[in-house]
Formats: structure tokens, C-alpha cells, sequence
């Protein structure tokens, strides 16, 4: 996700819907913003809420800047319409069954103008997933569809949001949950996924140009997730086609 494209800033008002282990959090926090963590997961929450707390006695957040959690469902946010400057929607709609519910609810929390950032596994990728492992998709939590760009803008254009970009992202990543469903997805001890899993620790944490290259070059073929940047029209004469 590339959070200059969203445009967030110090002093707006942030939605991570479907946070998890909460790193888009994080991010917008670093950058001032007013940021609300929200996931159903009340455990993984914690976790989030004392990264907060460590972020800001380490001095990592603007002073004025603000980062709480909030445990629901995303199907019905116990949010005010037209509430936040920015919405991340961030690898969830392809677990939920009633995606359609989800876009409502994050259209109208989001102030008119405002925009919205959705992300999903890119069409390919994730065929190849399913293709190798049913345990991949058919576990209890997994994911219950796979999206083509044209459908999910489809879809979102249709719940009120104006798309404006879209790209591709994480394309190192999809060999990893290739090899991952070729082995057996919980198959942890294999070494083949290890491997391949601490050049992604190695590549996250140092960031090395060599596979930063090699990413950028990939990700329009094989980029693992696509996303797709929107905003809410303040005028619904404004939803014409992109």
C-alpha cells in the first residue's frame, strides 16, 4: 500500500478496518494521524494497543497524534457517518461472505471527499493457491472468493466510491504461499517455506536495493496484492465511470 497515494496527514482521522497485526496502523500514527485499530480479533488487538504504547514513549508518533483500538464487526461499525478522512480496508473483504456489507458500512464512515484504500489478493496468485491446497481456502476464517480488478471496482463504484488508481504489490511474496500450499500449509518445519520465508524477514528488515529492484519489476506480473485507491464523491453526480 503506498500511503502517499492515500494522502494521509497529520491531524486526519484513520480507519484501519481489519488491522490484525496492525503495520498500516502504525504507519499513519508515525505520520501523525488520529488512528483507530479496529479488528473482531480482541487478542490481536492487545498486542496492537501496547505497540501504540511503545511507539509513543519511544517518541516514533508527532506529538498531538492519537492511536486507540476498537474491538466489532465490520459489517456494522459503531462508527458516526461521515466520521473518518481515510479508510484502509486492508486483505479482508475476500474472508467475508457479505463483502457488499462491508463497502456500505465503510462508505458511510468516511467523510465525503475522503478516500479509501481496499486491498485484496491479486486474481492469479491466488488461483495458483487454490489450485495447490484446499486447505489454503477451506479452512474456517479463510478466503471465500477471489476478486478480479474489474469486479471488486465493480463493486465498490456501486457502494458509492470513486476510483481514481489501482496497483500491484508484493510480488517476492508469492512464491512463499505457492511453496507454502505445495508443501502443505501447515507444514511449518518444512525448509523449503522457511527459507524463503527469512529472505522475506531479511528483505523487510534491511530493505537491500537488490531486492527492492527486483520487487518493483515483478509486481506488475506477479504482485501477490492488488490495490485499489477511491474516494466518496461529495456529489453523487461525481460516481461516473473510471
Amino acid at each position: 500500500m503506498n500511503f502517499e497515494l492515500l494522502g494521509v496527514r497529520a491531524g486526519q482521522r484513520v480507519l484501519d478496518l481489519g488491522c490484525g497485526a496492525g503495520r498500516h496502523a502504525f504507519e499513519c500514527y508515525r505520520r501523525g494521524a488520529d488512528v483507530v485499530a479496529f479488528d473482531q480479533d480482541a487478542e490481536a488487538l492487545t498486542e496492537v494497543k501496547t505497540m501504540f504504547g511503545a511507539m509513543e514513549a519511544g517518541g516514533e508518533a508527532p506529538e498531538g497524534a492519537t492511536a486507540t483500538t476498537v474491538t466489532g464487526d465490520a459489517l456494522a461499525l459503531q462508527f458516526p457517518d461521515d466520521h473518518f478522512d481515510h479508510v484502509i480496508a486492508s486483505e479482508i473483504l475476500e474472508h467475508i461472505p457479505q463483502d457488499w456489507r462491508v463497502m456500505s458500512e465503510l462508505v458511510r464512515v468516511v467523510k465525503p471527499g475522503g478516500r479509501v484504500v481496499v486491498t485484496v489478493p491479486r486474481w492469479f496468485p491466488e488461483r495458483v493457491c487454490w489450485a495447490l491446497s484446499d486447505d489454503y481456502h477451506q479452512a474456517e476464517g479463510g478466503h471465500v472468493r477471489i476478486y478480479r480488478r474489474e469486479q471488486l471496482v465493480e463493486r465498490l463504484r456501486i457502494a458509492g466510491l470513486k476510483p481514481v488508481h489501482h496497483h500491484y504489490a508484493h510480488a517476492l511474496h508469492a512464491p512463499f504461499w505457492w511453496l507454502k500450499c505445495a508443501v502443505g500449509v501447515d507444514r511449518e518445519d518444512h525448509p523449503l517455506p522457511k527459507l524463503y520465508h527469512k529472505l522475506l524477514v531479511w528483505d523487510l528488515m534491511s530493505k537491500p536495493w537488490v531486492t527492492r529492484a527486483a520487487e518493483q519489476a515483478l509486481d506488475p506480473f506477479l504482485g501477490k496484492s492488488l490495490a485499489v485507491y477511491l474516494y466518496k464523491p461529495r456529489h453523487e453526480s461525481d460516481l461516473g465511470g473510471v
